[in-house]
């Protein structure tokens, strides 16, 4: 009894302390800022408040039955609580689940006043406390012209004026029934539920959307017939001209920070109005340097412009998967794609992580593989097949010799050699794909779409072409597993939010730096060491105009009309891992006769050697680890490693009387044509540049003819945003020198 009435009497004693805030004095809201990770040097801001109170008679009455529809049916009945809701929040927030808000009107509002990111059953008391206290001190109509004037709608804007403005470009008096209904469903999410966000989101809100002009039908605040009609579509949406504090790359920065933010838990009202202090991985030096080094290397001309032709550059730090820098293309204001984050087929650039995969099967860089051409899957020579590039004698792809080792066949990119290796493992396809994920890639998460593949990559999946790269990949991923590879075989989560502090000073957030054994350290050291080979002598020679230590792979990809659609060149050096793609229009387009260079060694890799020279100026020359030569328990049937042919033994001397007349022809070795570079004992020291000049690299000595359609050696590859068609792919066929 005695507990009982000290509760009764505390409850009494705040309910008369408590003091109704004046939403027009005390709301506010203060923007977050984002830094480089210097935690000094300002990015950017989000939204600054945007709000201008306007009377409930300038609010539409479907609005008003809109919003009471979507977020509290109850409202015009109710007492302005709801204690079900009030206990089933605070147990759920109190065993670390989701954060549940209140269930009414007059709750959120009372929340919204306050304003504060406080998780505590104090909280909860004032708001209930709050809640009574307005029922009984304001009309309903009162309580919901202030919600409707403080509740945040999304794209920065508090209020249903500056939502209207934000959403529609006009005033909230002239809403629609459409569009009232539209505010009303993003209120819930404005993240999830805003059409601009991508196909998914809209797809969300038209779901949300149904259900609020359903409920304004329930409560005959519109006739079903009209209820019906209006949920056939969705309003039409103008273009909105983005704040132009987010052009140029700053408006993609601010977007990947936001993002990740949410993905951490915070949410948007947060992000825009709680002044959060935001300190990223980016460096100042690697943005510089990858802006830079996309916009000198690309092609000159109104037809390579960046609205139709787009460069991505991804730099990421090994060990720590930092996101250091990065170039998405187009300016923000121009178009919302960030390239280094949308992505394309990766092609031959895929190639590593079966390289990896083989190695930790047992095989080794010696093993050889069939490098003639075309590839047949099965061993009756017909149905799917793979050819390399180049035009052959028989018109389908360069021949190579039927033992070709792996060394050669990643210096050289011989997709028939990456075809023989995965059908020679044993579920060759799941562990190639297996080690690309431990590596860093995502999986293919077939119920996402839209442009963000941050954690997505569609079209990966084991099928017997999986090595040669139809899926599609964000280059920050790319360079992420790469960077893996370069850190020994330990991965890194690749991120770019640090540290989050409160306007308070509170550390909301700080990234708990860590890595996992994705591969052994000699299955990384002898992967390096083939792709620093291909650096060295193979098709990506104009990374040696770095002037240090390297590796790297070039890739290209085609669509279903067999045109090149995309050219990569991914790499790294001990202390930073970089991706270029090179890619047109929506992804898919022809770059083959169209880029006067369309190959992964040519601009991409220009692109790559000027973005890391900028990144690592004044930096320390680092070395790569020695590779271990792995030779393992691999099958050896048809794999062994070449063994030139022994020399002819000597006959022995004749006598002066046996002496021939005439000095016979001295028999001479001919080599194999598919004998290959032996590894050495010891490693190679890095070749110095090559005199060839590093703006147009080293051109071939003769021409290679373009390569036929073959439509056989398509993969179907899902349509997902670039879309992505049947593939055909095609490598870097390179011309050796003398």
């Amino acid at each position: 009894m005695v507990c009982s009435l000290v509760a009764v009497g505390g409850f009494i004693y705040a309910y008369q302390t408590t003091d109704i805030p004046d939403p027009n004095e005390d709301f506010e809201t203060q923007t977050s800022f984002v830094y480089y990770s210097d935690g000094q040097t300002e990015v950017g801001s989000y939204a600054t408040q945007n709000r201008q109170s306007i009377p409930l008679d300038q609010m539409p009455q479907n609005l008003q039955d809109a919003v009471v529809a979507a977020e509290n049916r109850s409202f015009w009945s109710d007492n302005g609580i709801d204690p079900k809701g009030i206990l089933r929040a605070a147990f759920s927030n109190a065993k670390g689940n989701a954060t549940q808000g209140a269930s009414t009107i007059t709750q959120q509002y009372v929340k919204i006043l306050y304003l504060t990111q406080e998780r505590s059953y104090q909280r909860k008391l004032k708001e209930a406390i709050l809640s009574l206290k307005l029922q009984r001190e304001m009309s309903k109509e009162q309580i919901l012209e202030g919600y409707l004037n403080t509740i945040y709608f999304g794209r920065g804007a508090y209020g249903v004026q500056a939502a209207s403005e934000a959403y529609f470009a006009k005033d909230a008096k002239d809403l629609s029934l459409r569009e009232c209904a539209v505010l009303a469903s993003v209120l819930n999410n404005p993240s999830s539920f805003d059409p601009a966000n991508g196909k998914a989101s809209k797809e969300s809100l038209k779901e949300r959307y149904r259900y609020v002009l359903g409920g304004m039908a329930d409560a005959d605040d519109v006739s079903a017939e009209k209820a019906e009609k209006a949920a056939r579509r969705l309003p039409k949406f103008p273009k909105i001209q983005a704040e132009s504090r987010y052009g140029g790359q700053k408006g993609h920065m601010l977007s990947m920070v936001r993002s990740e933010l949410k993905d951490l838990g915070f949410d948007d009202e947060q992000i825009d109005g709680g002044g959060l202090r935001v300190t990223t991985t980016f460096t100042k030096k690697a943005m510089d340097a990858a802006a830079a080094g996309a916009r000198e290397q690309r092609p000159e001309g109104p037809e390579f412009s960046e609205k139709n032709l787009h460069v991505a550059v991804a730099s990421v730090e090994p060990g720590t998967g930092a996101v250091r820098g990065f170039y998405g293309g187009q300016d923000y204001l121009q178009s919302q794609i960030n390239w280094a984050v949308t992505g394309g087929m990766v092609g031959s650039t895929f190639k590593p992580f079966a390289v990896a995969a083989a190695l930790k099967e047992g095989f080794s860089l010696k093993d050889t593989f069939d490098g003639n051409s075309p590839f047949y899957y099965n061993e009756q020579g017909t149905g799917a097949r793979v050819r390399n590039e180049g035009y052959g004698s028989d018109g389908l792809g360069t021949d190579y010799g039927s033992r070709v080792s792996l060394l050669r066949g990643t210096e050289d990119s011989i997709n028939t050699v990456f075809a023989d290796l995965t059908v020679s493992m044993p579920d060759g396809p799941e562990k190639i794909m297996q080690t690309a994920e431990d590596l860093g890639i995502p999986n293919w998460n077939k119920n996402q779409a839209g442009y963000d593949n941050l954690d997505n990559s569609p079209g990966l999946e084991p099928v017997s072409g999986i090595a040669l790269g139809s899926a599609t990949i964000a280059p920050i991923n790319m360079a992420n597993a790469y960077g893996t590879i370069a850190n020994g075989g330990r991965a890194a989560k690749a991120h770019v939010v640090q540290k989050v502090v409160s306007k308070s000073g509170e550390v909301l957030y700080q990234f708990k730096q860590s890595t996992k054994r994705a591969v052994d350290e000699d299955v990384a050291a002898d992967t390096s060491y083939a792709m620093q080979q291909v650096v060295s002598v193979g098709t990506g020679t104009a990374a040696r105009a770095l002037g240090r230590p390297a590796a790297g792979k070039t890739g290209t990809a085609t669509n279903s009309d067999d045109d090149v659609a995309s050219a990569w060149f991914v790499g790294y050096t001990p202390q930073l891992a970089t991706a270029v793609m090179y890619v047109r229009g929506k992804g898919q387009e022809q770059l083959d006769g169209w880029l006067p260079e369309y190959f992964g060694g040519s601009y991409p890799a220009r692109t790559w050697t000027d973005v890391m020279g900028r990144a690592l100026e004044g930096t320390e020359v680092e070395y790569f680890p020695e590779p271990a030569y792995l030779d393992g328990d691999a099958p050896d049937d048809g794999h062994e490693p070449y063994t030139p042919p022994p020399k002819p033994t000597k006959k022995p001397k004749p006598s002066k009387s046996d002496k021939p007349t005439k000095k016979p022809d001295k028999p001479t070795e001919t080599p194999d044509p598919t004998d290959t570079p032996t590894i050495p004992d010891t490693p190679p020291t890095m070749p110095p540049p090559t005199t060839c000049d590093p703006a147009v690299g080293c051109p071939p000595e003769q021409p290679v003819p373009p390569t036929p359609t073959d439509p056989a050696a398509t993969v179907a590859v899902p349509p997902t945003p670039p879309a992505a068609r049947q593939v055909a792919h095609r490598t870097e066929h390179r011309v050796r020198r003398g």
